[in-house]
This record gives structure tokens, sequence and C-alpha cells, in this order.
């Protein structure tokens, strides 16, 4: 026997599940949260044959350290990003969620802005495109178990809104606190009092002033950066709708 077969590791005497990693990807365009979707190949052996899906694809091994580094890889390969807000929601496994066999999926939810992404729709998607969350959630017809999967991530980006800094890693910097607040209001569906919003954001001191920028009233405005990008600062309370 030789030293390498002393070594070998012996493959394994149970049935494996197929190992996955989604990502649901957020941004906002013409006002509205959206997510990006990749439409399924037409193929009849296909599971789900030209149903829309979140994208991802199966852990490979030889390129993917870990599961986040199958999520920025996975990314990348649609939107040409390295670096968003990443966070993970969590997984989702069973016999009946893909017909081709037991299967858990490792789920993580990234905010990007999205006004100068190139979407890229890879070798084994038909299409890929942004679609408007509210839709999607009225009318669930996507792929495997995605759409559940897609409403715990917009619960828990609404919930974390409420309370965070999370929605500055969806615009592009620099941007004023009007635009921020915009986002804010859009992610949440409703309004936000002004006053109070503007308080909160300079009393947390996670904005950086980067010189003045057009504002919304074709006057010049106060631009801002994030001082820290490795995640959001949480608020000492939620937010009150406009008017209370």
């Amino acid at each position: 026997m030789t030293v390498a077969q002393r070594h070998a590791k012996p493959a394994p005497d149970f049935p494996r599940p197929y190992t996955t990693v989604d990502v649901v990807i957020f941004t906002i365009l013409d006002k509205a949260l959206k997510v990006l979707l990749v439409q399924r190949p037409g193929q009849a052996d296909d599971p789900f044959p030209g149903l829309w899906a979140l994208p991802g694809g199966f852990v490979n091994v030889d390129l993917d350290a870990d599961l986040l580094a199958c999520a920025r890889r996975k990314l990348r390969e649609k939107t040409g990003v390295d670096s968003p807000y990443l966070e993970q929601l969590g997984s989702w496994g069973g016999a009946a969620r893909d017909p081709r066999g037991w299967s858990a999926t490792h789920v993580y939810f990234a905010l990007i802005p999205g006004a100068d992404i190139a979407l890229t729709k890879g070798a084994n998607a038909a299409d890929v495109a942004w679609f408007d969350v509210d839709e999607l959630l009225a009318a669930p017809q996507l792929a495997f178990d995605h759409w559940e999967i897609l409403v715990a991530a917009v619960e828990r980006l609404r919930s974390k809104v409420e309370y965070t800094s999370l929605p500055a890693f969806l615009l592009t910097e620099p941007f004023t606190l009007p635009q921020l607040q915009q986002v804010y209001e859009t992610v949440l569906g409703r309004t936000v009092d002004k006053s109070g919003f503007r308080t909160r954001m300079l009393a947390a001191q996670f904005l950086v002033e980067a010189g003045h920028v057009d504002g919304t009233s074709n006057r010049p405005a106060m631009g801002y950066r994030l001082a820290d990008r490795s995640g959001p600062v949480v608020f000492p309370r939620t937010f009150s709708p406009r008017g209370h």
C-alpha cells in the first residue's frame, strides 16, 4: 500500500444532498425596491423550465473556501460587484424542494446600488432581470421554494430598516440626506418624519461629509459617504411615520 493510499479519505457510505447557495439581491430602481432574478433554461428535463428564480448554484469545492465565498462568487458572476453588503439569511432543505433529489440551500441577501450595474445572465440561464418586489410577493410563481425565501428576505430587510442604517448600502456615494430618506421610505413602503430623520442620521455618526452635490431641488446639498462599510449601525429606537 502506498503512502497516498494509506492517507486517502474513504468515500462516505451515505447519500449526500445537493448543496447550493442562493443570493437575494436587492436594489432601488425607479423609486421601487427590486430583486434580481434569473430565468431557468427552457429544456423539458431542467427543474422548473422557463420559470424565474433567485441567482445561485452549486457550491464549487475547488473555488469556494466557504459559503460566503460561494455567495460572493455568484453575486459577482451576475452583477460584476465584488464587495456589496452581504448577510446570511438562513438555510432551506428537504426532499421535495428540488425534483432531482434531496437538497439544501444556504441563502444570503445582498444590497447594491443598481443604477450602473451591467447584468450578466450566465451560461445556464435564459435571461436575467430586475423585478418589482411587491409585484412578486403578490404573485408567487418562482422556481423551487424561492418565493418562500424571498418573503423571508423582504421581512428581514424591512425589519432591520426600522432600526439600522442598512438602506445606505443601496445608494451610490456620495448621496444626500433627502435621497437617503427616499430609500428608507421606498423599502418601508411609508413615509417618515423629515426633521426626525435628519436628526437621527447625523446623530448616529455613520456618515462622512463628501462635499456639495446636486440636490433634489437643483440646489447644492451636502453629500455623504459611509464611514464604515463593514456593517450598518443600530439606532436606539425605530422610525415613526411622518406626522407622528
